[in-house]
């Protein structure tokens, strides 16, 4: 079967959504499928390897490290999606990517599945800085939700995010998998000649796009606690975002340019693994994400994850178990988390190995059965737009 996934971004200019994409691809790809990646362009594009991409012509976003799209007004991009037999579409995004599959699907008359995986009331209200504008966004996105076949979550937590935004129709959880891989000795050597850890001092690692909504200032603010109570760490962030250059400068004004690295952007995949392998604790006291990618990758490396009490990446995370909840997203609460962590990282970074990650091989049986159901099942809507 012929499946287009589409997302808003495209590396080396990705965040997890399209992460969870390309994993998507290159699952499909393995299992005999094909699945192409479709996306806006990049201005140096990373070769997606095994999987064909279909990139838009598009135009940069003030601000922000992505690019949208604008696969109206390329001729070459709605020429070369002609030309393919998708049996379904999977949009990653509600916006442009979203209303580009609903196009395809509607004029196919083919079915469209779409996940939702961010909170967009948020992103919207950082931005505009109006619930009034906020809201209508919402409001737009349930529009385009109810006009699928299929509405997925990567979790039961971001379900009832979708339900709290008005949406009442029908839900499919449908988890995202990791790839479960062993250390290559490649990926330490490549991590070694970048990075030189201090003996004997526990590593606290932040992976992810360095944007405050991430809660950097709680990351940084929990480090300055640490190091005024003369508790040892060094911080490791790996990582771009639009917020990096004042999180640096945040770092070097709280008096920790010797404690933390700021690695940047990592795209070795096997130095990542390594990286995640040679750190004590994971540290995301994010409320924004949803069922976060890196929770999953550090557990393949045996790496326990912090997580704040309430969050939906905290979904599956058991204190002191597989994982450690801090009881808020204050900088107090978390360096408690990591002096109370610190003493139990290596028999709970082995809870965390067997219970967190799951492949995206079996993940993928899953979503196939689901994509087959909706082919089978698919009815036309003789009242669509």
């Amino acid at each position: 079967m012929i499946f287009g996934q589409f997302v808003d971004t495209y590396p080396p200019s990705v965040d997890g959504v399209g992460r969870v994409t390309l994993s998507y691809c290159q699952t499909l790809a393995k299992m005999g499928h094909e699945a192409y990646y479709i996306a806006p362009e990049s201005p140096n594009p990373a070769e997606l390897y095994g999987v064909p991409a279909i990139l838009s012509a598009s135009m940069r976003v003030p601000g922000e490290l992505f690019r949208m799209g604008l696969p109206a007004l390329d001729p070459k991009f709605r020429r070369r999606v002609s030309e393919v037999p998708f049996d379904l579409v999977h949009a990653h995004s509600p916006f442009l990517a979203g209303s580009e599959a609903l196009k395809i699907a509607r004029k196919r008359d083919i079915p469209l599945v779409s996940t939702f995986h961010s909170k967009y009331y948020d992103d919207a209200l950082a931005k505009t800085h109006s619930k009034v504008l906020a809201e209508a966004v919402v409001q737009r996105l349930i529009r385009f939700y109810d006009k699928c076949d299929g509405v997925w979550t990567v979790n039961n937590a971001t379900a009832d995010v979708l339900h709290s935004y008005g949406y009442h129709g029908n839900i499919m959880v449908m988890e995202n998998g990791t790839n479960v891989e062993d250390l290559s000795p490649e990926g330490e050597k490549r991590l070694q000649e970048r990075l030189t850890l201090k003996s004997g001092v526990p590593v606290l690692l932040f992976v992810g796009q360095h944007n405050y909504k991430k809660n950097l200032h709680g990351i940084l603010g929990a480090c300055a606690i640490l190091k005024r109570d003369g508790f040892p760490f060094q911080l490791v962030t790996a990582g771009d975002g639009p917020d990096y250059d004042a999180i640096v400068l945040e770092a070097k004004n709280l008096g920790l340019e010797k404690d933390v690295t700021f690695l940047g952007f990592v795209n070795d995949r096997e130095m990542l693994m390594a990286l995640y392998h040679a750190a004590d604790l994971l540290v995301f006291p994010s409320i924004y994400d949803n069922a976060p990618m890196v929770l999953r990758e550090a557990a393949v490396m045996h790496t326990p994850g912090i997580v704040v009490k309430g969050s939906c990446s905290a979904e599956g995370v058991q204190d002191g178990h597989n994982g450690f909840i801090c009881e808020n997203e204050t900088a107090e609460a978390i360096a408690e988390a990591i002096v109370r962590a610190i003493p139990e990282v290596e028999t709970v970074g082995e809870c965390a190995r067997n219970t967190i990650p799951v492949s995206w091989d079996s993940i993928m049986e899953g979503v196939l059965k689901e994509y087959e159901r909706l082919i089978t099942t698919h009815v036309p809507n003789m009242f669509a737009d």
